[in-house]
């Protein structure tokens, strides 16, 4: 029976390792529960030790306090920061186990698959042994290994699938929420191009003010450009490691699925040749499935780290964090910069129509008055309301003001009808002309007024703070669940192929020892039945005669049966 122990000794030190493997793995992965305790204890201690203006936070500090090996492996404790390569280390450090597991079983079964070969060249043949039970198992094993891995490849296509599909989404909302807020900078800057072309009979804005005007859009250009090419630069790269990952896990699953389904039948056919190719390619690849394992382990870490610092970062979004490298907000000295020319620009168009409704449209010139006079008749034009103060604080419209949100319309009603020399045939206090140019610095102001609190929200980074708080509430728990599904599925393939590649090799044997001891049964001859000697004297030997030769030992029906089964075994075939 020595015959079929080597392989069930394998399996056995095989199933040892796997068993180490799984309690030290422990020790790296956090669950999601402990995540969210750690979590709430590293914002209540940081929020009680740190200031709230101005400080370097870091989040998601006790989560990611893992061992560093680049310091000495000492606790890492800078928390989340993606251009932080003692963060990368730690996170990379979680990976160990499965890397050393992948190397032990490199090395382990390579060694075992050497000695395998030296034995079967080197040493003697001996009868086979058969167990009936060690058969069954082993059927029963490879089965069962089988399907694991049919269904953790089925678990990995889905998973890549839908981490993938999770990825881009959350990816493309956040390019988008980045774009909208290019969007509206260059509105301002439009804006306020089209306020220094806005004049009302050859009455424009003064000279400072476009002055101003000018620096405001410089650095609003300047800021617009930044914020959309580290955000293209951002997606592209993620965009490409997304797709170089989705399609390595696609191969993956595909050939492990095809290595799995082929070594199956080729050991339950009993070709032996091809099972010891698979064999070979599996082992190698279950070494390079392990080290991808790992790969995606830290990748799940960090996809949980990062949800975890959002989080955080909601709460204290002024801190300066690696996630402005990601979603960046406007430098506060430009969002200022912008919101003050806005608001000046806005109240020195508003002062303009005041004036030119003031002093030319609200009067009664005479008709040699000219250039004012355009025959105004009619009731009296109310001002337009001037939102801010000459501080530029806030101010309420007084009774009988126009907001700038109706005024057009409300001064529609003060146009007449002219004649070619531009005056007024009809009752009314604008011509069409002074209409238009009225209704153009109107509108320039009105669009500078709405788009004032965009630029407190980049400001103060309230779009990044609603950016973040969508995907860590919609986006977070399925980019979290997908790529623990990645993770799982990686790991029921690799150790389900790595036992089905021992029982395959185990398969084989007993599948041929069977064969073996099922064909000495049907070769043993069957002894003729003896006949009962009749009784004879016996005849005295000459004195001098020898002692005849003894007869060599008769071979017994059982090994006369196995000497012609192995026989019949080809040479090429026969194994220890």
């Amino acid at each position: 029976m020595l015959s079929y122990q080597t392989p069930h000794s394998y399996f056995l030190v095989t199933f040892f390792l796997f068993t180490c493997f799984l309690l030290s793995l422990q020790a790296s992965y956090l669950p999601p529960n402990q995540t969210q305790l750690t979590s709430g204890i590293s914002l209540t201690t940081l929020s009680n030790s740190l200031p709230f203006e101005n400080s370097a936070l870091p989040l998601a500090a006790e989560r990611t306090r893992r061992k560093d090996p680049l310091d000495g492996f000492n606790k890492y404790t800078n928390g989340w920061n993606i251009t932080n390569r003692h963060y990368w280390a730690s996170a990379a450090y979680t990976a160990v186990p499965l890397l050393s597991f992948a190397a032990v079983w490199f090395l382990g079964f390579g060694l075992c698959l050497l000695v395998f070969s030296v034995c079967y060249f080197c040493r003697r043949r001996e009868p086979y042994g058969y167990s009936p039970t060690c058969y069954a198992v082993s059927l029963i094993l490879l089965i069962l290994f089988t399907f694991t891995a049919l269904i953790g490849c089925a678990v990995l296509y889905i998973g890549q699938g839908s981490f993938h599909h999770s990825m881009t989404t959350t990816l493309q909302y956040v390019v988008h929420q980045a774009d909208s807020t290019v969007d509206k900078l260059r509105n301002v800057s439009d804006y306020l191009a089209q306020a220094k072309q806005v004049g009302i009979d050859r009455v424009f804005l003064p000279a400072n003010v476009q002055t101003d005007i000018d620096e405001a859009e410089t650095n609003i250009n300047a800021s617009a450009s930044t914020l959309a090419d580290k955000t293209k630069e951002n997606s592209d790269n993620i965009q490409d490691i997304l797709d170089s990952a989705r399609l390595a896990l696609i191969i993956i699953a595909a050939v492990m699925l095809v290595l799995t389904f082929l070594g199956f039948l080729f050991s339950i056919f009993g070709i032996q040749l091809l099972v010891y190719i698979l064999v070979i390619a599996g082992w190698v690849l279950v070494t390079g499935t392990l080290i991808l394992c790992g790969f995606f382990l830290v990748l799940h870490n960090a996809t949980a780290d990062s949800c975890v610092a959002m989080d955080e970062w909601i709460q204290y979004p002024t801190a300066h964090t690696a996630l402005d490298d990601i979603l960046p907000c406007v430098d506060n000295a430009t969002a200022q910069e912008t919101l003050s020319r806005s608001k000046e620009v806005t109240s020195e168009l508003v002062n303009l129509v005041n004036q030119i409704i003031t002093n030319v449209s609200n009067i009664n010139f005479a008709p040699n008055f000219t250039p004012l006079y355009y025959n105004q008749s009619g009731p009296l034009m109310p001002l337009l309301c001037n939102p801010f103060h000459p501080d530029m604080t806030d101010r309420q419209c007084d009774a009988g003001e126009v907001s700038l949100s109706n005024a057009t319309q409300v001064y529609n009603n003060f146009v007449c009808q002219v004649s070619p020399s531009e005056i007024c045939m009809t009752q009314g206090r604008l011509t069409p002309t002074f209409y238009s140019q009225v209704s153009a610095g109107i509108n320039v102001g009105n669009a500078l007024y709405i788009y004032a609190p965009s630029l407190v929200e980049l400001q103060d980074c309230t779009f990044v703070r609603e950016t973040l708080s969508d995907v860590s509430s919609e986006h977070c728990p399925g980019l979290r669940r997908y790529s623990r599904w990645i993770y799982v599925g990686l790991v029921m393939v690799s150790f389900a192929v790595m036992f089905s590649l021992i029982f395959w090799i185990v398969y084989g044997r007993e599948r041929k020892h069977r064969l073996f001891n099922k064909e000495s049964k049907e070769l043993t001859p069957t002894p003729a039945p003896r006949s009962r000697p009749r009784p004879t004297r016996p005849t005295p030997a000459p004195a001098l005669a020898l002692a005849p030769a003894p007869a060599p030992p008769a071979l017994g029906p059982s090994a006369v049966g196995q000497e012609l089964a192995l026989a019949r075994i080809p040479e090429w075939e026969r194994d220890n």
